[in-house]
């Protein structure tokens, strides 16, 4: 056993105030880290912001061509959940996960499957627990380097080889601004069930209103336009994602600094409260024991 000498050199007294004294010296460390953290999200977030603005307009022709329709009815459903690879970013995971649970169960039925591809390692931890069996590929460490198109279209390319879908529907964060993002949902049909919904009168954006001159067949540029599609909203939904959960890491990491000072300004209280307490204490015995030898 340890004796109390040994536990605190200046007497039993100051155990309490040795405590409070290493509290305040770990909540100190604490909101060093969250103040560097803040200060790294906020310099990537300007360059994320930048190339995340300018790649919005890359999918929004296609949307307007080719149309997007989140309430098709089809078979075969495929819901790319966009997630980070990290966490201390606030809600923006579990927004993601929820929604994509939300979608899988609103298109799977009797006749129907719905399959999961992740991106990001918190969301394949969350969606791993209960739909382990819907999950048909995961990716994750996307963002160990900077994004670029080249590498997320070998990705959308890689999924289009590797998954039968009839719509694909992306889920991500969009990013708004610092402190807000909205989840998003993007629908890629796939050519035949394009060409089903035109035949039937379906919404399905401008493309009928073209002519199409050369060689290629309306099925092959539908499959070579849907193959862009892909790549172009992955591209976007990637960096809106990005950007969002830099803002969000940005916000809790601010959030944090300031509880960790709260926290830090009640310890300082409690810490002197605690030494006049103890003063106190000790001057009063002093003088009690001054009055007794005189007496």
């Amino acid at each position: 056993a340890l004796l109390i000498w040994q536990i605190a050199p200046l007497g039993a007294r100051s155990i309490s105030t040795q405590i409070v004294r290493n509290r305040m010296k770990s909540v100190k460390n604490i909101q060093k880290i969250t103040k560097a953290m803040k200060m790294v999200a906020a310099s990537k977030l300007r360059a994320v912001q930048t190339r995340t603005e300018n790649s919005r307009g890359l999918w929004q022709p296609f949307t307007a061509l080719l149309g997007d329709a989140p309430s098709v009815n089809v078979k075969k459903n495929v819901i790319v959940a966009i997630t980070s690879d990290k966490g201390l970013c606030g809600g923006i995971n579990s927004t993601s996960v929820k929604v994509s649970k939300a979608l899988q169960k609103m298109t799977s039925g009797p006749e129907k499957e719905s399959k999961y591809v992740i991106l990001g390692e918190k969301g394949k931890v969350q969606l791993i627990r209960d739909s382990r069996k819907h999950i048909e590929m995961t990716v994750s460490e996307l963002q160990k380097n900077p994004i670029n198109y080249t590498q997320v279209a070998v990705l959308a390319d890689d999924i289009l080889k590797n998954v039968e879908y009839d719509a694909i529907r992306v889920v991500f964060n969009k990013f708004q601004s610092v402190i807000s993002f909205r989840p998003t949902l993007a629908t890629i049909l796939s050519p035949e069930v394009m060409e089903k919904e035109s035949e039937s009168g379906g919404k399905v954006g401008q493309l009928d209103s073209y002519e199409i001159e050369g060689g290629e067949t309306k099925s092959e540029i539908l499959q070579n336009l849907t193959e862009f599609q892909f790549s172009c909203v992955m591209y976007n939904a990637v960096l809106e994602n990005a950007c969002s959960e830099l803002g969000a890491r940005m916000s809790a990491m601010d959030s944090s600094s300031r509880n960790a000072g709260e926290m830090l300004d009640r310890l300082t209280l409690t810490y002197n409260r605690t030494r006049q307490a103890s003063i106190t204490t000790e001057l009063t015995e002093i003088i009690s024991g001054a009055s007794a030898l005189e007496g």
